[in-house]
């Protein structure tokens, strides 16, 4: 015989959701990870190593990477999280996509997810207009890839900066002074 959980067995938790409000009850340990794939089916939050060191799972959560299998679902609360189906549907990261594709940087694409809103949350902080590759590398160095070697990853993520923070033409005044 089955029994309702008691009530200290679930939590009441209220997110926002790639822009859509969403409440759940979950079990007080259910990780972020499990709670996107399974519960809200969105299977792009990829689960690789499931200790926080591959970075297939980031996340945005309130603007900030986050390794979603090291983050419990009941800390969101009150939270607003972007996965890659988010940030892919808003077009917030199709400049990205198109620089993956172009210099290479994806090949079997387990990783690409979490590469793609990592750099997200990096190149929208202006700061990031000066960034060397080495400074970059660093950045990203949260995320793994078996497959591209970097150098692909690397260039996509140092020409979408170039070009969301290239300087601004002088004009200059036209016609006799």
């Amino acid at each position: 015989m089955s029994t309702a959980p008691a009530a200290s067995d679930v939590v009441s938790v209220n997110v926002v959701v790639n822009g859509s409000p969403t409440h759940a009850v979950v079990a007080p340990r259910l990780l972020l990870s499990d709670f996107l794939r399974k519960q809200l089916m969105l299977t792009g939050t990829h689960v690789g190593c499931e200790h926080g060191v591959c970075g297939a799972c980031t996340v945005l959560l309130d603007g900030m990477a986050v390794r979603s299998c090291l983050t419990l679902a009941a800390q969101c609360n009150g939270a607003e999280i972007e996965t890659i189906e988010g940030a892919t549907a808003s077009g917030q990261a199709a400049d990205l996509q198109q620089a993956f594709s172009e210099n290479h940087a994806l090949q079997c694409g387990f990783c690409t997810p979490g590469f793609i809103v990592s750099a997200l949350e990096i190149i929208e902080d202006p700061a990031s207009a000066g960034i060397s590759p080495n400074e970059l590398k660093e950045l990203l160095a949260g995320n793994l890839c078996r497959c591209t070697g970097y150098a692909g990853i690397i260039r996509a993520v140092s020409q979408v900066i170039a070009d969301r923070y290239k300087p601004a033409p002088s004009t200059s005044p036209s016609g006799p002074s």
